[in-house]
This record gives C-alpha cells, sequence and structure tokens, in this order.
C-alpha cells in the first residue's frame, strides 16, 4: 500500500513539474517557472526511488498507470476539461495494470 500512495504523490510532482515547462515554453510564461518545475521533477525522480520494488523496471512500468490516471484528474481540476468515456476506460485498464504488476504472487 505503501507504493501506490507513493506513486501518486510522484505522478502529482511530475505532472507539475511538466506543467511548468509548458507552462514557460506553450503558454508563455516566465522563464522563473522553470524553478518549481525543475523541483518538483526532482522529486518526481526521488520519490520513485522510494517505492520498495527491487527493479526499476518493474517500478517504472507499475507507476505508469498512476501517471496516466492522475493526468486524467488534471485534465478534469485543472484544464477544466470533463474527461470522456474513452479517456476513463483507458485509464481504467491502466489502473488495472498497475495493480496486477504491483500485487501479482511472484
Amino acid at each position: 500500500m505503501r507504493s501506490f500512495l507513493l506513486f501518486w504523490v510522484t505522478a502529482a510532482c511530475e505532472i507539475a513539474g511538466c506543467y511548468a515547462i509548458w507552462s514557460w515554453a506553450r503558454l508563455g510564461r516566465s522563464w522563473l517557472w522553470m524553478i518549481p518545475g525543475m523541483l518538483s521533477l526532482w522529486g518526481f525522480g526521488w520519490l520513485l526511488t522510494q517505492v520498495d520494488s527491487p527493479l526499476a523496471g518493474r517500478t517504472y512500468a507499475a507507476y505508469g498507470g498512476i501517471y496516466i490516471v492522475s493526468s486524467i484528474l488534471w485534465l478534469l481540476l485543472a484544464e477544466n476539461v470533463v474527461p470522456d468515456r474513452w479517456d476513463m476506460i483507458g485509464a481504467a485498464l491502466c489502473l488495472a495494470g498497475t495493480c496486477i504488476i504491483l500485487y501479482a504472487p511472484r
């Protein structure tokens, strides 16, 4: 369960960092947006190393589903766009994949 929670915090850092860079590059915001963006992306990288998994590739694969669901939530909460059914179906499938990767007996 700790890994699952870490993934959500990690996704928030990655999305916030990427959005800061997006804001600078695509929305014409000040270059100062890069400072919190870089800090957020550093936090993303560090937090991902805190997940209790001996294999980086499996950790990244499991994290991918959480990132996708978090991105759909960002679409709704930050960009005020209601996800369509295909967004929701895709996100649900990815989240199912995350659970399989994380919790499958090995």
